[in-house]
Order: C-alpha cells, then sequence, then structure tokens
C-alpha cells in the first residue's frame, strides 16, 4: 500500500492507494474520501471483548471501520478529529507500541490494536490512566496528537522527562516512572507541572507539542461566564 502525510502540521491527512485485495483498518468516522471502487465496513479489529476492552478500559471508540478495495483499486483520506498532526510508525512485530488514548488513527491490515494494563502507580498518576493502547503486528501504524509529534530517541541508559499530559506513544521495552517535577510537592504544583514521566533509553518517545488539558482551561477563561465571575 502506498500512501502520503499531506498538509504537514497544519489540519493534516493520511491519502493511501490502495490495491485491489488490500484494506485500511481506522477508528471509527475517521474516513473523509474515499474512491467509488473502495468499500467501507464496520468491525471491532478483533472479539467483541477486545471491542468492549478499548471502549471502558482505555477510553477508546469501539469499533473500527475497515476500508477495503474489493472491486478495484483506489485512494482514501483519512483524518483525526483533533486539531492536530498525524505520524506514521513501521513496527516489525518485534515490540509493541504503547499509545495515548485517541492516539490511533489508522493502520495496514496487519496491525492489531488491544489494550494493556499499566503499573499501579503509572495507572493512577498518569495522564494515560490504568489502561493503554497495546499496538503490534507487521506493518504501518498511523497515530494522532494534539499539537504537532515530536519524535525523541534516546541512547543507552539517557533518560528523558516529559509531562504526563504530552505523551503520545513509546515502546512497550522502555519502561517509565511516575514522579514529582520539583524537590517537593509544593514546588511542583507551583511550577505547574505537579507529576512528570522519566523515561530511560534506548528507544523513542513520541510526545505532542500541546496538551489538551491546558487547552481546555485556556477556552474556559474566555467564556463570557468566566471574565464576569473575574470581573
Amino acid at each position: 500500500m502506498k500512501y502520503e502525510i499531506l498538509y504537514g502540521n497544519a489540519f493534516p491527512v493520511v491519502r493511501c492507494e490502495l490495491a485491489q485485495g488490500e484494506s485500511v483498518n481506522a477508528e471509527s468516522d475517521a474516513m473523509i474520501a474515499m474512491s467509488g471502487a473502495l468499500e467501507v465496513e464496520g468491525s471491532t479489529n478483533g472479539s467483541m471483548l477486545g471491542g468492549l476492552a478499548r471502549k471502558f478500559l482505555a477510553g477508546e471508540k469501539f469499533f473500527f471501520q475497515t476500508i477495503r478495495a474489493a472491486r478495484g483499486p483506489g485512494k482514501v483520506l483519512f483524518g483525526p478529529s483533533s486539531l492536530g498532526g498525524i505520524v506514521d510508525v513501521e513496527l516489525d512485530g518485534s515490540y509493541h507500541l504503547r499509545v495515548q488514548k485517541d492516539g490511533f488513527l489508522a493502520s495496514t491490515s496487519g496491525i492489531v490494536v488491544e489494550t494493556a494494563m499499566q503499573n499501579l502507580m503509572q495507572g493512577l498518576f498518569s495522564r494515560e490512566g490504568l489502561f493503554v493502547l497495546d499496538v503490534h503486528g507487521s506493518g504501518t501504524v498511523f497515530l494522532s496528537s494534539f499539537g504537532a509529534i515530536h519524535s525523541i530517541n534516546l541512547a543507552a541508559g539517557e533518560q528523558l522527562v516529559v509531562d504526563n499530559g504530552h505523551l503520545v506513544a513509546w515502546p512497550d521495552y522502555m519502561d517509565y516512572r511516575i514522579e514529582k517535577a520539583a524537590g517537593g510537592w509544593i514546588s511542583s504544583m507551583i511550577s505547574g507541572e505537579a507529576l512528570v514521566c522519566r523515561f530511560t533509553g534506548p528507544g523513542v518517545v513520541l510526545i505532542q507539542t500541546r496538551k489538551p488539558a491546558s487547552f481546555r482551561q485556556w477556552l474556559e477563561s474566555l467564556s463570557p461566564v468566566n471574565r464576569q465571575s473575574r470581573g
């Protein structure tokens, strides 16, 4: 399957060119437009229990959509619901990819999307919660974010501290721990960071340049009710 990510980080879309017999999976309602020879069908991308787990444990959509070139070749456009970037990740089956809620956009047919449980500390204090998406198999995965997606490659032993609202995806062989942003709790809260995630390489961590919670707070600050309460 040939594909291209169009428009960079300014409202990007993925254009996939399917040969006859090929298919691509995407989150529900991600298809923007497709050639007349292509067909779309809903699926759970696995078992019914897998769909329920994604919906109620990981906070993802229950159904996926499968675009199939059943009657001939064609093109399809996919786009995320959030205002952010799209990045493609090639998986070779040697590791699993952990993905934040709403981070999965689409994938080739050899990719499986399930749920994975984090440890108790990560689940209670990270923005991702106790369950995250577990993406594995062989093929291409398209991830979406809020803001642009920035890739950081860590060498063996190298550490990276990430605000837990900016995580997009990381390989399952990279563990991370939750810790205070500063030396003390009061200093951590005053800094505005509170809790952060510390990763240790080797591995590649994908982060998003904007945080949904901060954007939501900014929008709320513009509402007439909040302005009157401050007046």
